[in-house]
């Protein structure tokens, strides 16, 4: 979705910094062979991603839905040396095609993937984190927030994807099967009334909302 005419979009992708090479290949083997390529995070907000981590200069990451992979790269370039990023996702059929392009980037050994349901497992995680990305199913994005908020050191930031949702929010009435517009707006409103965190929504191709704990 476009929020700015497309020309003058193509004209901030292309005065951004651009696509690294390996994400270049990521991005087309994702179109080339999994379903819903569209659910990439892609060149421009990819390299958004990248700054917003390069900006925290994070230790430990977390990413609720993988996916192929992308945002996860984009998230870890500016990982600590140190540090671990833990990447959650329930689809078992991508897992080794994430690992092919974890270890490709020569940050393979501080990616730790998990299969399954990312409100069973981040309990169990024993890191704090400096930088959380939340791209997975809508439904469930006010309790993935309930789940990491004490997880989350004091100045970390929170990135929450598709908070817009094709500008779905702005409606009143859904659809009897629409359970994702209700949950994203209850998810909205959650961010701008905790006072544990501030926010600010960008936006940003689908909506990307930056909180910051304080």
């Amino acid at each position: 979705m476009h929020f700015i005419p497309e020309d003058l979009d193509n004209y901030v992708v292309s005065h951004s910094e651009n696509e690294p090479e390996l994400l270049q290949q990521l991005n087309r083997e994702t179109y080339q062979k999994i379903l819903q390529p569209r659910m990439l995070s892609g060149h421009y907000q990819g390299r958004i991603l990248n700054m917003i981590s390069k900006l925290v200069s994070p230790k430990n990451i977390l990413e609720i839905g993988t996916y192929t992979g992308y945002s996860a790269l984009c998230l870890v370039e500016s990982i600590q040396a140190d540090g671990v990023l833990h990447t959650i996702d329930i689809n078992e059929e991508l897992v080794d095609f994430q690992r092919k392009y974890f270890d490709k980037s020569g940050y393979g050994n501080q990616i730790h993937q998990h299969l399954g349901n990312a409100l069973d497992i981040i309990p169990k995680l024993d890191d704090t984190f400096d930088l959380v990305f939340i791209d997975a199913d809508k439904e469930n994005y006010s309790n993935y927030f309930n789940v990491i908020i004490d997880k989350l050191n004091p100045g970390g930031i929170i990135l929450s994807d598709n908070v817009l949702w094709s500008g779905k929010v702005l409606e009143t009435t859904f659809k009897k099967d629409d359970t994702s517009t209700p949950a994203l707006i209850a998810y909205n409103a959650l961010l701008k009334n905790d006072k544990r965190v501030e926010t600010v929504v960008l936006p940003i191709r689908d909506g990307l909302t930056i909180s910051r704990k304080l």
